[in-house]
């Protein structure tokens, strides 16, 4: 309680200066706990999802049936089932156009996969630039405070004829809590944004293996369909 108090005691006497960059720094801190909390929910979700569908994709499942079950809940569908549904569809109509070669079918629903894809990328690494800006510059802005706390506590040093520790302490105090509210906002920041990344790189090789997989099938349905076409 008591060192509550003196921060407390610490932050309203420092400058206005060193004010604002202590609660530019919690905000940024709050904001940051808020996104790593969204993060870590959606990446986990997206791992789940790819899991339970590849399970279900390798089973055997005839590809048919799974679309169509995909399709009947295509607003709850993850990134991975969401490229399955877009290739598949593709593959589909571009199959039925008595034109479309077996490579064109297959180039229409790899492309429509990849679109998919992206996007998908996109979702999962919203707000991670974010957390790396927070990681880089947080320290700067409380190394920044805490000079400028210093600075001014030798200015008022040099107006008095004699000084002493106790004149000294408290103003170097308030400065130094503005470097330890800068490392605060940043260590969290920094691992999640390198843990999160690391996981938005393996879901998108997971994804992208899924989707050459997928389009392997796909090509031989489609030389299939050709040869008993020519038949």
């Amino acid at each position: 309680m008591q060192a509550e108090l003196s921060f407390i005691d610490l932050f309203l006497e420092a400058s206005l200066l060193v004010q604002l960059v202590m609660l530019a720094l919690l905000l940024a801190s709050v904001v940051s706990w808020t996104v790593i909390f969204q993060r870590r929910a959606l990446l986990n979700s997206a791992k789940t999802s790819l899991k339970k569908f590849e399970d279900k994709f390798w089973s055997g499942a005839d590809l048919s049936s799974i679309y169509k079950e995909l399709s009947a809940r295509a607003s709850s569908n993850g990134g991975v089932e969401q490229m399955f549904s877009a290739g598949f569809k593709e593959f589909a109509r571009l199959r039925q156009s008595s034109s479309s070669t077996p490579d064109a079918i297959i180039a229409g629903s790899h492309r429509a996969m990849r679109v998919v894809l992206s996007r998908e990328i996109d979702r999962l690494e919203h707000n991670l630039s974010f957390l790396a800006t927070v990681g880089s510059i947080s320290p700067y802005v409380g190394l920044f405070g805490t000079v400028w706390g210093i600075m001014n506590s030798f200015i008022a040093l040099g107006a008095v004829q004699q000084a002493t520790l106790q004149m000294v302490a408290p103003g170097i105090a308030e400065a130094l809590i503005a470097t330890a509210m800068g490392l605060f906002a940043a260590i969290p920041a920094v691992i999640a944004y390198n843990k999160f990344s690391t996981t938005v790189d393996k879901l998108e090789n997971s994804y992208a293996n899924f989707m050459e997989e997928f389009s392997s099938i796909l090509q031989r349905e489609a030389y299939a369909n050709t040869d008993k076409a020519g038949q």
